[in-house]
């Protein structure tokens, strides 16, 4: 669209199903490759990806021609797929429900980077659903605890 311009730097956070570790170093890279093409064919710009092996972080530039939801489904959907049609596990991956989107300002920008980048280092003091609920907190996002997470029934 002429004449239209923006700068939106946007935070995602999602999980693996029950948070369970699945994400394993022989395939991790791979995945972040995928994703990352991904993101580049919607033309929106990665900034930085990586995580943990129950949960991910990306931080991307985003372009206005696409919503979060539907970037994050095509994510989520696809990604999950390439991962059940190579096989890498012996059971079925699948991510949680949902997400968190977290924006963020130019100035920030290399924060965030850093902060993904060292995952291992903050991971090493507190668990995943730690540190989701306090981006939470911190972003004064309203939530019920009881929906944030599900558990196997």
């Amino acid at each position: 669209m002429a004449n239209t311009y923006t700068q939106i730097h946007i935070q995602f956070v999602f999980a693996v199903k029950y948070r369970d570790g699945l994400i394993h170093l022989s395939f991790k890279d791979e995945l972040y490759q995928y994703m990352a093409g991904i993101i580049k064919h919607h033309k929106h710009k990665l900034l930085v990806i990586n995580g943990m092996p129950d949960h991910i972080h990306i931080l991307v530039g985003m372009r206005p021609t696409q919503s979060l939801s539907d970037l994050m489904q095509d994510i989520k959907g696809s990604s999950s797929k390439w991962i059940n049609e190579r096989k890498f596990l012996k059971v079925k991956f699948e991510w949680q429900e949902g997400y968190g989107a977290f924006s963020y300002s130019k100035s920030q920008v290399n924060n965030v980077i850093n902060y993904i980048k060292s995952q291992e280092q903050h991971h090493a003091k507190k668990c995943f659903r730690q540190e989701y609920l306090e981006f939470l907190e911190l972003f004064e996002v309203v939530y019920d605890e009881r929906y944030i997470f599900k558990d196997p029934i």
